[in-house]
């Protein structure tokens, strides 16, 4: 593998911002223990280390340790990319703070890129729920009463149960009026297996920017297994798909647009751009996989800061 996704968000940046301002990037990292056994910083400071090697790149490598649980208004409103890396902590950032993320990334002045298990994080969720709402209101006939429905409970889901999200057109009960009840998104997979075997990558769009100089298909040689359905709004582009050893299928790289801004999620221990964090990229979480640090560069290149994006 040559290249893959965060220098996207560059490319159009640095055609519309001055040439000497310097992409501001924000590693957040929950910095949880078991990460120790695997990295002698930790997850987020391996990432910042390696991107800092780059130029026209500002990186700041924050934590739930930090004050402001490394999210000050000064970090926040000085960002224009967020990588977020988060396990076992997910629920612990305060709303304010993710809310006030989600309304940067909606304006068009952040992109975040969610890493491995932050996909049940707060602030990828919430921008899922944005995006949720967005797509149910193209759905929603005007003037309909709408009712939006919170997951009871966030875990995995079973292959049976309905997929979330979803809208449903309903009579009201004794009034008989129409409502539309539109179910928010678990942002949950339908389960994970820590097999450790080998998975199939496929680039399934060559031609997008974020797939720029990676292989067509390549293989990974350990891997966890995450099962679909993975119940998330419909992404604008799946840019990379994943099959494994058993079987078993995955949207690996995902990209959404929410407002004016990009979501990019990438998922599992040993996915597209978690692996490429140093020049060996050795190391990943409960794996190791030997891939080019050029990986880091063209996600930065072609990860748009400056909206919109013709994908």
């Amino acid at each position: 593998m040559t290249r893959a996704p965060i220098l996207f968000l560059f490319t159009l940046f640095v055609a519309c911002a001055s040439p000497a301002a310097p992409i501001r990037v924000v590693v957040w990292d929950e910095q949880a223990s078991a990460a120790k056994k695997a990295y002698t910083n930790s997850i987020g400071e391996h990432i910042a280390e390696y991107l800092r090697t780059l130029p026209d790149l500002s990186v700041k490598s924050v934590s739930l340790n930090d004050p402001d649980q490394g999210l000050s208004n000064d970090t926040i409103n000085n960002c224009d990319v967020l990588i977020w890396w988060s396990h076992t902590k997910n629920r612990a950032v305060p709303d304010d703070k993710v809310n006030q993320i989600v309304s940067r990334i909606k304006d068009g002045s952040l992109s975040l890129i969610v890493l491995h298990s932050a996909l049940t994080s707060k602030v990828f969720i919430e921008s899922m729920n944005e995006r949720a709402r967005i797509d149910a209101a193209k759905l929603i006939p005007a003037g309909m009463k709408t009712e939006y429905i919170l997951p009871k409970v966030y875990k995995d889901p079973l292959p049976t149960d309905p997929i979330t999200p979803r809208v449903d057109i309903v009579t009201n009960w004794p009034e008989h009026n129409t409502l539309a009840l539109v179910y928010l998104p678990i942002c949950e997979i339908t389960g994970w297996r820590e097999d450790g075997k080998p998975s199939h990558v496929t680039t399934m769009m060559p031609e997008h920017p974020i797939a720029r100089g990676v292989d067509k298909e390549f293989d990974i040689a350990q891997t966890e297994v995450y099962l679909e359905p993975f119940h998330v709004p419909k992404p604008d582009a799946v840019i990379f798909h994943e099959k494994y050893s058993s079987g078993e299928e995955f949207r690996t790289g995902m990209l959404w647009t929410v407002g004016k801004g990009k979501v990019f999620g990438v998922d599992g221990e040993t996915r597209i751009v978690e692996l490429a964090i140093s020049q060996s990229c050795g190391g990943g979480f409960f794996v190791t996989f030997h891939c080019p640090p050029i990986l880091w560069k063209t996600v930065f290149s072609e990860f748009p800061v400056v909206f919109p994006l013709s994908s």
